[in-house]
């Protein structure tokens, strides 16, 4: 089957994804954790400013990125040191070199439009670690960037596009609509650009856009 292509603009922000192969966990332990998130600060300030790093979450046996590359190609240099650099730590914590793939393939990536599609975005990252009760505030989830930016600041993560409120993480923490959910997941399925119907059809002109309508404010909790 031939790969999906994959548009990597310079100056485009995009959801990126991956997840451990068959499914299986990537992070059992506190110190998995802290090892991917150390090979991802290492990697960040190694390729600055080529890429930069907006939010992410942890998950046990996946991880989303906000990330957006300077210049073309610039995500998939990036991505390639952090996967490899980290399966190899991971297999050698494990005593299992060359048992197997660590993910279970390339990572996804779709463009995410700078406006409230951006938001929509970090929010839906930020808070995934409430979405599956791993927590009851999203804040308290160690793995994530909304950890690292309410207890922890850290200069690799780069500043946003898009003005982030002074209530963001009351935001993070209210369910998001069902319109935002379907929208976001659909185009993540596609590998389609996120955004409104005549932005995508700037960024990907070979196809034609797909609903991504979304509601302006969050519903209330």
């Amino acid at each position: 089957m031939p790969r999906r292509r994959r548009y990597q603009i310079g100056g485009h922000v995009y959801h990126v994804l991956n997840r451990a192969a068959k499914r299986a966990r990537i992070f059992g332990t506190a110190s998995d954790y802290q090892t991917f998130e150390k090979v991802l600060e290492e990697t960040v300030l190694l390729h600055q400013p080529s890429v930069a790093i907006y939010a992410y979450c942890l998950m046990p046996n996946h991880w989303h990125l906000v990330a957006s590359p300077t210049v073309p190609g610039a995500l998939s240099v990036f991505m390639h040191r952090l996967t490899t650099t980290h399966a190899r730590l991971w297999h050698h914590a494990r005593g299992s070199v060359g048992e197997g793939a660590v993910y279970q393939g390339r990572f996804s990536a779709i463009p995410i439009q700078c406006d409230r599609h951006f938001l929509i975005v970090c929010r839906y990252v930020e808070r995934n670690a409430l979405r599956a009760s791993l927590v009851t505030r999203a804040e308290d989830w160690p793995w994530c960037s909304l950890w690292r930016r309410t207890y922890e600041p850290s200069p690799w993560l780069a500043d946003w596009p898009v003005d982030r409120s002074s209530t963001w993480i009351r935001e993070v923490n209210t369910h998001q609509t069902p319109l935002e959910l379907e929208a976001l997941r659909r185009a993540t399925r596609r590998g389609h650009p996120f955004g409104d119907t005549q932005w995508q059809a700037e960024v990907w002109p070979e196809r034609s856009p797909i609903t991504t309508s979304v509601a302006a404010t969050p519903d209330p909790k």
